[in-house]
């Protein structure tokens, strides 16, 4: 299967399952099951119930989902910044 014909969607993980995998509302309301993408795996990136992610989903099995991006709320922080000399 090509990649341009995945389904890109945005939704809300409502639960974390075992196996990690996650529980994904839609935005348009449907629920599905998802998993992370190896990239987000291979750079730890957590997923917790709450986060907003994007997704891509197959045509052909709308029920299933991979997880490709975590939206980070209120924006990116570093903390103090040092002073260089």
């Amino acid at each position: 299967m090509a990649k341009e014909e995945l389904i890109e969607m945005n939704g809300v993980v409502r639960e974390v399952l075992p196996d990690s995998r996650f529980r994904v509302t839609l935005d348009n309301g449907h629920d599905l099951i998802a998993y992370s993408a190896g990239k987000m795996r291979k750079h730890h990136i957590r997923i917790l119930a709450g986060d907003k992610v994007s997704l891509e989903l197959s045509p052909y099995d709308l029920s299933k989902g991979r997880i490709t991006f975590r939206h980070i709320e209120g924006g990116w922080s570093a903390g103090p910044q040092r002073r260089r000399y």
